[in-house]
C-alpha cells in the first residue's frame, strides 16, 4: 500500500488511503469520502472508478497488453484451446493434463438442455432476433435448474457454473436453427467445444456433417480472445446484478441483454455493415477521405478502440485466423472481402492511421472471419456472449465469494427540482 492521499476541501484536509494492485496504477480508496466530507465523486461511465478488487483480468490499453491471470492473451490463443482458458478464468490456474480432460468431460456431460425447452422456443416468433431468443431463454435456465441457483452454496455455485458454460452453445445453436427453421441438432459428447457448436449450427438430420477442423480451430481461437475483458459494460452488469443476490442464469441473462447493445457486442457487425456500404475497392478511396473529414459523420467500424491506445492484441491472432479461415474455404471472389483485406492494407500503411493508431481491431477481423465461416450476422453478437459466458461467471463467482462485496449502489448529481409543496388539482 502507497503513501496515503490528503483531499483539502473547505479548508478541511482529509486522508485517504492508496492500494496498489500487483501491476497497473494505484487506486484512491474514496469508501469513505461521503462519511468524512458529504460529497460524492462525479464520474460518468466509471471510467475513473474501480468498482471491485479482481484477480482475473488485467489490460494496460496504452502498451496493448491483455492477460488473463497473468498470462498474455496471445500465448492462451495461440498454444491452448478454449476449454483451457475456461478452468484458467474459473480456477485461477492452467490445468494438468487430468484437470483438463477432467474439466472437459463434466463441460461435455452438460451440454444438452432439458427438453421441455424445445417448447419454450416454440413460443418465439421464426423472425425473433436470436439476441432476444438467447436473453430470454439464459434466464429461464433458473426455472430448469433448481439445484443449483443456491448462491450461498460453493458447489452449487460450481454446477451453475459448469452448466452455463457447457449449455450456451446449445442454446446458441438453438437460436439459430430456430431462426432459420431447421430441426435442433443435439450435442454430440464425442467432438470438443467448438466442433459440437459448429455440427449443432450447421449440421441437418438428413446428410453426414463433417467438422472443419481449421474452421473449428478458428472459432475456439475467437472463443478464448472473447472469454474476458476487464470490467467492460456487460461483466459490470453481471457483477452489479449478482450484488442484489440474483441466481446465476439471471445474472448472465443480464450480462446478455447489456452485450446486445450495439456499442458493446454488436461492433463486429456494425463493421460488417461498414464494409457493406462500402461495396467494392474501387470506393474505398471516397470513404477513406470521408473517414478524414472532421465535419463528416462517417467513421471507419472496426478500426481502434476505446480501451486499447497502442493495437488491440487480440487483433494479431485474429488477423492469422481470419486468413486461415480464408484460404481454407478457398474465398477469393466476394468483394466484401476485398474490401475488408484492402482497408487492412491501407490502415496499417496510411500516415493518418498510423498517426492516430486506428489499427485494426478484433471486431473488424471476427466480423469478416464469422461471414465466412456462414454465420449471419444476427448471430454474431451470440457468438460473442457464447465465448463470454465464462468470463461472467469468472467475474460473479469471484464477486460472491469476496466478503468486502455490497449490493451496488451508485450515486448522482441531483439536478431536478428542488424541495416543493404539492399543490391540488383543482388549483393547478
Amino acid at each position: 500500500m502507497s503513501a496515503p492521499a490528503n483531499l483539502s476541501i473547505s479548508g478541511k484536509n482529509v486522508e485517504f488511503p492508496v492500494k496498489s494492485g500487483s501491476i497497473g496504477p494505484d487506486v484512491l480508496d474514496i469508501a469513505k469520502l461521503y462519511a468524512q466530507t458529504g460529497m460524492f465523486t462525479y464520474d460518468p461511465g466509471f471510467t475513473s472508478t474501480a468498482s471491485c478488487e479482481s484477480k482475473i483480468t488485467y489490460i494496460d490499453g496504452d502498451e496493448g497488453v491483455l492477460l488473463y491471470r497473468g498470462y498474455p492473451i496471445d500465448q492462451l490463443a495461440e498454444h491452448g484451446d478454449f476449454l483451457e482458458t475456461c478452468h484458467l478464468l474459473l480456477y485461477g490456474e492452467l490445468p494438468t493434463a487430468a484437470q483438463k480432460a477432467d474439466f472437459d468431460y463434466r463441460v461435455t456431460r452438460h451440454t444438452m438442455v432439458h427438453e421441455q425447452m424445445m417448447r419454450f422456443f416454440q413460443g418465439f416468433r421464426r423472425d425473433a432476433h436470436p439476441m432476444a431468443v438467447m436473453v430470454a431463454s439464459v434466464g429461464a435456465l433458473s426455472a430448469f435448474y433448481h439445484d443449483s441457483t443456491d448462491i450461498s452454496d460453493p458447489t452449487q455455485r460450481m454446477i451453475a457454473s459448469m452448466r452455463m458454460i457447457a449449455k450456451m452453445p446449445t442454446l446458441a445453436a438453438m437460436a439459430y436453427k430456430y431462426s432459420i427453421g431447421q430441426p435442433f441438432v443435439y450435442p454430440q459428447n464425442d467432438l470438443d467445444y467448438t466442433s459440437n457448436f459448429l455440427k449443432m449450427c450447421f449440421a441437418v438430420p438428413c446428410e453426414e456433417y463433417k467438422v472443419n477442423p481449421v474452421l473449428s480451430r478458428a472459432l475456439d481461437r475467437i472463443f478464448t480472445l472473447h472469454a474476458d475483458h476487464e470490467q467492460n459494460a456487460s461483466t459490470s452488469t453481471v457483477r452489479l446484478a449478482g450484488s442484489s443476490g440474483a441466481n446465476p442464469f439471471a445474472c448472465i441473462a443480464a450480462g446478455v441483454a447489456c452485450l446486445w447493445g450495439p456499442a458493446h457486442g454488436g461492433a463486429n457487425e456494425a463493421a460488417l455493415k461498414m464494409l457493406q456500404e462500402i461495396g467494392t475497392v474501387d470506393k474505398i478511396p471516397h470513404f477513406i477521405a470521408r473517414a478524414k473529414d472532421k465535419n463528416d459523420p462517417f467513421r471507419l467500424m472496426g478500426f481502434g478502440h476505446r480501451v486499447y491506445k497502442n493495437y488491440d492484441p487480440r487483433a494479431k491472432i485474429m488477423q492469422k485466423t481470419t486468413h486461415e479461415v480464408l484460404n481454407e474455404l478457398g474465398i477469393k471472389d466476394d468483394p466484401l472481402l476485398d474490401v475488408a483485406i484492402e482497408l487492412e492494407r491501407i490502415a496499417l500503411h496510411d500516415e493518418y492511421f498510423i498517426e492516430k493508431k486506428l489499427y485494426p481491431n478484433i471486431d473488424f477481423y471476427s466480423g469478416i472471419t464469422l461471414k465466412a465461416m456462414g454465420f449471419p450476422t444476427s448471430m454474431f453478437t451470440v457468438l460473442f456472449a457464447v465465448a463470454r459466458t465464462v468470463g461472467w461467471i469468472a467475474q460473479w463467482k469471484e464477486m460472491i465469494e469476496d466478503p468486502s462485496q455490497r449490493i451496488g449502489r451508485p450515486r448522482q448529481l441531483y439536478t431536478g427540482a428542488p424541495l416543493r409543496e404539492y399543490v391540488s388539482i383543482n388549483q393547478r
